[in-house]
């Protein structure tokens, strides 16, 4: 499942294709065809992302509509210059203008909503490190209080919106922080190390369009190893590198299932 950074780079994305034009929206699929009917020829007016939750805003004189999208673990979102090819029968939501057109396949989420609605959903996830108006207190406020494993935590989309697996296990080793410490023991200073990182870190995943961790003293030049070849393509230093050495100290990588997700951790490095 993509994790908050791309969202909000398919924020940005879709803003700079279509933001401000009259644009046709369609549905080869036929699942949101009355909605897109009602959208056809309006023009965006808004894009924004909310953890992995996508909102694009199409806004009358008198409301916005918005398309919620959440990709989930099969949605896949292609952009692509016009004249855009005929659409195949798994295309959920196109997109088109005179110059560029979108594409949006196999979404858990493609719904038409109102703006209490919108709002509905903000109010039930936690605060998005890539928001102006994350509260990092708000978050560090129900982990204080919790006996659960700070691994967990940081993936309950109800705490903090938009950190996945990978950042997850990626924030806490920069930390040296055990994953299954709870909640209840990071202290403030450590909550607000980890928050300054993730915000920092998932910036970065929006400008580049990828997931890199590794500071510039580990990178594959500068240490002088082969770089690393995984489909999410970015220079780590637990996710996925399950019994190879890590990097620092040369232990083995452990992994183990943690609420149903894979979890990466160095068992030297991350005693704390």
């Amino acid at each position: 499942m993509p994790e908050g950074h791309t969202i909000h780079r398919l924020a940005q994305d879709y803003a700079s294709y279509f933001k401000g034009t009259p644009t046709h929206v369609t549905s080869p699929q036929g699942k949101f065809s009355d909605a897109a009917a009602l959208l056809t020829g309006a023009h965006l007016t808004h894009t924004e992302a909310h953890g992995k939750h996508l909102f694009l805003g199409f806004r009358d004189p008198e409301n916005t509509d918005w398309i919620h999208i959440h990709l989930g673990l099969f949605g896949k979102v292609t952009f692509g210059a016009t004249p855009a090819p005929p659409p195949t029968e798994t295309v959920r939501l196109r997109l088109a203008n005179a110059t560029s057109y979108v594409d949006l396949r196999g979404p858990t989420t493609c719904t038409l909503i109102t703006d209490t609605e919108k709002q509905a959903i903000h109010d039930r996830l936690g605060p998005d490190p890539l928001r102006t108006d994350a509260d990092l207190k708000a978050a560090y406020k129900r982990i204080s209080r919790s006996r659960t494993t700070i691994a967990a935590l940081l993936m309950d989309q109800k705490i903090i919106a938009g950190v996945g697996n990978v950042y997850r296990a990626e924030v806490l080793f920069r930390h040296h922080i055990d994953p299954y410490r709870a909640g209840r023991d990071i202290t403030p200073t450590e909550w607000n190390a980890i928050w300054a990182d993730l915000v920092a870190l998932m910036r970065e995943g929006v400008r580049n369009n990828r997931i890199d961790t590794v500071r510039p003293e580990h990178t594959p030049e500068a240490m002088g190893r082969p770089p690393r070849v995984d489909d999410h393509g970015g220079e780590v230093y637990v996710y996925r590198r399950a019994t190879l050495p890590c990097h620092l100290c040369g232990t083995e990588i452990s992994t183990a299932d943690l609420a149903a997700r894979n979890l990466f951790w160095c068992p030297t490095c991350q005693r704390n």
